[in-house]
């Protein structure tokens, strides 16, 4: 199955609905929440891995920083190999590094050989992630794309989520000087029976015949995000003090790559990122800020929550994940039921869960005021429920409504492209909230419900200004509805190429044609 099968003729070809799309599916979405789970999975294990290893507490944080920063460095670049190269092929080149750099991090001896595998695994979960949001571009058309989409953002909320409780769960399973190895070993046979279902399930073709490559563009952005990213996966070792001013060389690198792409555009050439996602897609720009904005609280609260839970009231690893599993819980079951939903309500799903998020973190934020700490764990249950079923609404319908008109051939780079700015949401909120909650106990003298209500209480604001941007694409789909329909009063027929449903919902097709 190719991205944009052609007739003799040289039209497209009528879309045929390959019936192992739903199978495929379920695997490249195993995969994701593997992928996307250890990004927080190792988080709980920090401690034991310093002991164990007698590493000091800089080289020890990069098991975590680096990861996350090698996965964010490949996201772009490996949609656009994917879109260029294959999709099928970068996935299960992906899958099989990530396999052996996690089999390679279970077995290091050292706490530099550890470092170096999470890297490796790192740029290999950033081949992965875009494939999963193109794949599903290439395979479901209609509500199907809305539903498929719906358990995509599951999987993305809940492995955010229940990072700390999985991690928690393994290390009490796997006791002893050791156990940590096992958060690494556990993706070996998981991800090989995935290899072998990919193989015989993933579609061939998908590359559009397009295979060159923005060299500079790569290089270009890579550096610009780096320059960005490194000071706040280095936050907790006095990183942004010490390495303020790359991030104003990192802005420079961006706005000379946005430059470059626009040329490499205006002369028929095929740029790394096509600026004409932003510019000419309808819904992808204000839709990838949005989930830029909302995962600044929604990554970050999660270290709050184990920095009050586990330093402040002395919670396992495992009892602080389990504290907040009815948000992992309300987001999952929302997710699914978003997708559904999203064909005939849009945006004003998002717009519904953003208030949602807002009253149930708020909510959290007064509970940890007003009860006693010893209560905490089990009082701030219903609220996080609450805030789960909104952030269901969010992600889910969000990924949809930004991706949904993007060109099949570019859905690769699309994708890298709304998870990398995702990923620098998630890098500013897990360096900010943590260095807020320190700076409020410091001020406070050791007052942990106060810090862990700041850390909420911005975490709320985020999801406000999230808000803002859903009700401006809200009030500008309607507009876009009563002009279609002022159009089709005043000429007596129906609109040529017009395909919004309610809110400006598309049911087909793209905004243009790259």
């Amino acid at each position: 199955m190719t991205d944009a099968p052609r007739t003799s003729s040289g039209g497209p070809e009528e879309y045929r609905p390959d019936p192992k799309r739903w199978s495929a599916l379920s695997v490249t979405l195993v995969v994701g929440f593997m992928s996307l789970l250890d990004v927080s999975i190792v988080s709980v294990a920090l401690p034991s891995l310093q002991r164990d290893l007698g590493a000091s507490p800089a080289t020890v944080q990069w098991v975590v920083s680096g990861y996350a920063l090698t996965f964010g460095l490949m996201l772009v670049p490996a949609g656009r190999l994917g879109d260029a190269f294959g999709r099928r092929r970068l996935f299960l080149l992906g899958l099989a590094a990530f396999v052996v750099a996690s089999a390679a991090a279970g077995a290091a001896p050292s706490a530099g050989w550890l470092v170096a595998a999470r890297l490796v695994q790192g740029l290999a979960a950033g081949c992965l992630a875009p494939q999963n949001s193109a794949f599903i571009q290439q395979l479901f058309r209609g509500a199907e794309r809305g539903r498929a989409f719906g358990l995509f953002g599951a999987t993305v909320g809940i492995s955010t989520a229940v990072g700390p409780v999985a991690g928690g769960a393994i290390l009490g399973l796997a006791s002893g000087p050791d156990g940590w190895r096992w958060l690494f070993y556990v993706n070996v046979p998981i991800g090989v029976v995935a290899f072998l279902l990919a193989l015989r399930l993933l579609p061939r073709g998908g590359s559009g015949g397009r295979g060159r490559i923005d060299v500079v563009g790569v290089l270009l952005l890579g550096a610009g995000a780096l320059a960005v990213l490194f000071p706040l996966v280095q936050a907790e070792s006095g990183g942004l003090s010490r390495l303020w001013w790359l991030f104003v060389v990192g802005a420079l690198l961006l706005a000379v790559f946005a430059a470059w792409e626009r040329r490499v555009v205006a002369h028929d050439g095929q740029p790394v990122f096509d600026p004409r996602l932003v510019t000419r897609t309808r819904g992808y720009g204000i839709g990838a800020a949005l989930g830029t904005v909302y995962f600044v609280g929604f990554s970050g609260i999660w270290l709050v929550f184990a920095l009050f839970f586990q330093t402040g009231l002395g919670y396992t690893p495992l009892e602080s994940g389990l504290a907040v599993t009815p948000f992992a819980l309300g987001s999952a079951g929302s997710a699914v039921v978003a997708g559904r939903l999203v064909e005939r309500h849009g945006r004003r799903l998002t717009v519904y869960g953003l208030v949602g998020v807002m009253v149930g973190l708020a909510a959290a934020a007064v509970v940890l005021l007003l009860v006693p700490p010893s209560a905490a764990g089990w009082a701030i249950a219903p609220a996080l429920l609450v805030g789960g079923l909104g952030g269901g609404f969010v992600i889910s319908p969000n990924i949809t409504m930004t991706l949904r008109d993007v060109p099949v051939a570019m859905a690769g780079s699309a994708g890298g492209g709304l998870q990398t700015a995702q990923r620098f949401g998630a890098a500013v909120g897990t360096a900010a909230l943590p260095g807020l909650f320190y700076l409020v106990l410091s001020a406070t003298g050791d007052d942990y419900p106060v810090a862990a209500a700041a850390g909420l209480c911005v975490s709320v604001l985020g999801a406000a200004a999230a808000l803002v941007l859903g009700v401006v694409d809200l009030r500008r789909n309607r507009a876009e509805e009563r002009d279609g329909a002022d159009r089709v009063a005043d000429d007596g027929g129906p609109v040529p190429d017009e395909r919004h449903g309610p809110d400006g919902v598309h049911s087909h097709g793209h905004a243009w044609h790259g």
